[in-house]
């Protein structure tokens, strides 16, 4: 029988513009050697899927972050969620029925925000952007390029006190597909 969870890692700000390279084999040595099994790696932009023995996911999140800034030499922040996490997240976004799939974003944040902070950012307009956030993540849906949007990984982690990282939809769906 196998007692191991199954986690989906996304790291953020790395092998973005030539600065802060991992190769994913690299990355998925990385997490063998921290004793995590079934290691998936998709795209280049650090999404991993792996197994490990039940652990919280901040725990998680910090033994990857420093195995990467002992191995590499830079801070990378580190998300981590279970897949039932995850599929929920998918199962809870209010855009997929209206809005075209190549315009959704999910923003994932490493813990649920207070509620006094969520409160104070929306009903901010961002128009034609829009985002709602629903327990630890903000769904965006962007008219243009996500890199352009005022809804960035730093508005949302300055103003609700916790760490962020992005992901389009496709790439989510993909995630999902892969872990189960």
């Amino acid at each position: 029988m196998n007692n191991k969870t199954k986690y989906i890692s996304l790291l953020r700000g790395i092998n973005v513009g030539g600065k802060r390279r991992i190769l994913m084999a690299d990355l998925k040595d990385l997490y063998s050697n921290l004793g995590f099994s079934n290691c998936i790696s998709y795209i280049q932009s650090g999404n991993v899927i792996f197994e490990h023995s039940e652990q919280s996911t901040s725990e998680l999140a910090n033994k990857i972050e420093d195995a990467v800034k002992k191995e590499y030499g830079f801070d990378v922040p580190v998300i981590v969620m279970r897949t039932d996490a995850l599929k929920e997240a998918i199962q809870t976004n209010p855009y997929t029925e209206t809005k075209p799939i190549e315009s959704i974003c999910l923003t994932f944040l490493n813990q649920k925000p207070e509620a006094d902070l969520v409160d104070k950012i929306s009903n901010l307009n961002f128009s034609p952007d829009e985002f709602q956030i629903r327990n630890q993540n903000v769904f965006i849906f962007c008219t243009g390029p996500y890199h352009k949007t005022k809804l960035s990984n730093q508005f949302f982690e300055s103003k609700l006190k916790v760490r962020s990282t992005t992901r389009n939809w496709k790439t989510v769906l993909k995630l999902l597909e892969l872990s189960e």
